[in-house]
């Protein structure tokens, strides 16, 4: 395999992370880390998320990085200064880039974003939107019941659109564009836009993550253009449910997955 892209989340919610790499870099070889068996990163202390994430990266530059990518918001919010100083490779998370593409897609200037509760109380979306729309209006709200749903599969039909409408209501009016500031929100995206309406811009924080992969490795001259890539899939607990789940997050049934310690 030649140099590898490497992305790591705190779960299964980082394969649409993955998902969007691998559709818009056919081309690229791919190595995923989802450390299952310490998952939510949410309700841990800012310290530990930032030594899992150190621990994910050093298992994932085994394998001949040429980029890292942090797909887990929580651990983006909080690790990732820490990982971009202690590595060698280029290092992108999932909050910059989509608040770049929301400041570009904005009318307005009112802005909003969703996430979990921990990635909308560390307040990550919020300072890059403000850095990437100067003087935007930043609405942001947290929409916990979202990442369940995704997982249990009920991403359409009357209870997800209730859950929306509970969540976004408030929202709905407020602004002209709202970010999807979680990997398993890509999901619900058909209920989220009933709700929000015709006139609200989606962003889907992993397509702009992929766009702003391919950017980096283009600017670098490091992306290919040809041959047949491999895909590893890695995992530090494989639960019962994980393959129906993460064909749903990835779009195909994984082929191949190792359980591995970190």
């Amino acid at each position: 395999m030649g140099r590898a892209i490497g992305v790591f989340d705190s779960g299964v919610g980082g394969l649409t992370v993955l998902r969007a790499i691998r559709e818009k870099l056919p081309h690229e070889a791919t190595v995923y880390l989802g450390d299952t068996a310490r998952v939510p990163y949410g309700s841990k202390s800012p310290e530990v998320v930032a030594r899992y994430s150190l621990n994910n990266a050093r298992f994932l530059l085994q394998h001949d990085l040429k980029l890292l990518v942090v797909a887990c918001n929580t651990a983006t919010a909080h690790a990732l200064p820490a990982l971009q100083a202690a590595l060698t490779v280029p290092v992108i998370g999932v909050v910059e880039p989509g608040a770049q593409v929301a400041a570009a897609l904005t009318r307005n200037g009112r802005i909003g974003v969703i996430g979990t509760a921990g990635t909308i109380a560390s307040g990550a979306y919020q300072r890059a939107l403000e850095a990437a729309a100067p003087g935007a209006t930043v609405f942001a709200s947290a929409c916990p019941l979202f990442v369940p749903l995704a997982e249990e599969g009920w991403t359409s039909g009357d209870l997800p659109r209730a859950v929306a409408e509970r969540y976004l209501g408030a929202l709905r009016g407020s602004v002209d564009t709202l970010v999807l500031g979680c990997t398993h929100y890509p999901l619900l995206r058909g209920a989220i836009a009933e709700v929000m309406g015709p006139g609200v811009t989606l962003v889907d924080s992993a397509q702009a993550t992929a766009a702003a992969v391919a950017e980096r490795l283009a600017a670098s001259g490091d992306r290919e253009t040809g041959g047949d890539p491999s895909h590893l899939l890695y995992v530090t607990d494989i639960p019962a449910q994980f393959p129906s789940i993460a064909e749903a997050f990835l779009g195909s049934r994984p082929e191949h997955v190792e359980q591995v310690d970190v």
